[in-house]
């Protein structure tokens, strides 16, 4: 695609390829952590083609424990933490906390957070739908979740609280999730290819667009990806 007359949005097929490249990217890179999966599911409305009956889906990132989320003073030891290398995403994004992935059993105090990132097919761009819960599976609240966000991130839902982040039914579990609102992602993503010399003249690679958006949406959670990942546009089939 052209990236002066792109719009910024992807199609769901367009997702999918995206989406397939950028898990493939995350195992290359991230081999000793969890990977992010594709998970199908039945369409939301009866598809008019094959096709888009094997777009359904979104990929899911799941059991991570942000830094900070240890509740009531636990602190969980180097023992029971494997830390996600996860590198600056944008220059001109403030760098946040890598995110961890707890592995013990006996942190009663733990929290645990559920990433998805599924396609809107209203705004035509990725959104990334997260759910935080202790280990017995009690959710946390709005108020408890800001307090495992990076400082960046807790500043602005003081500002704009429900216009930055969201609590819907989530598009295929019909259960309450948070998401970050994609209200302007295209709009950024179209600046944030067009800041790059070598894609604006390259044209959008539609493979890459799920990476450099999560090399920014992600860091709002505590979440950044390897570098390696941002410089890597081959394709992955």
């Amino acid at each position: 695609m052209d990236a002066l007359s792109w719009d910024g949005t992807l199609t769901s097929r367009d997702f999918l390829v995206s989406a397939r490249a950028f898990a493939e990217k995350w195992k290359e890179f991230n081999s000793a952590f969890p990977p992010w999966t594709w998970v199908p599911c039945p369409p939301k409305k009866p598809p008019c083609h094959l096709s888009q009956l094997l777009q359904q889906g979104y990929l899911s990132l799941e059991k991570i424990c942000l830094p900070g989320s240890s509740k009531k003073g636990h602190v969980a030891s180097q023992e029971d933490v494997n830390e996600i290398s996860l590198t600056e995403g944008e220059e001109e994004f403030e760098p946040v906390d890598n995110a961890t992935l707890v592995e013990t059993n006996n942190s009663l105090q733990v929290c645990y957070y559920d990433f998805h990132i599924v396609y809107s097919d209203s705004y035509r761009v990725p959104v990334l739908y997260f759910r935080g819960y202790y280990i017995d599976g009690q959710p946390l609240a709005l108020d408890e979740i800001e307090k495992d966000l990076p400082e960046c991130s807790a500043k602005v839902l003081l500002e704009s609280k429900w216009t930055f982040i969201t609590q819907e039914e989530h598009p295929y579990l019909n259960r309450p999730w948070y998401k970050l609102h994609p209200c302007g992602t295209s709009e950024w993503m179209k600046l944030l290819f067009l800041s790059d010399d070598s894609r604006a003249k390259n044209g959008v690679a539609v493979e890459q667009y799920l990476v450099s958006w999560l090399s920014v949406v992600g860091q709002v959670v505590g979440i950044r990806i390897p570098f390696e990942m941002l410089n890597n546009p081959k394709s992955c089939n």
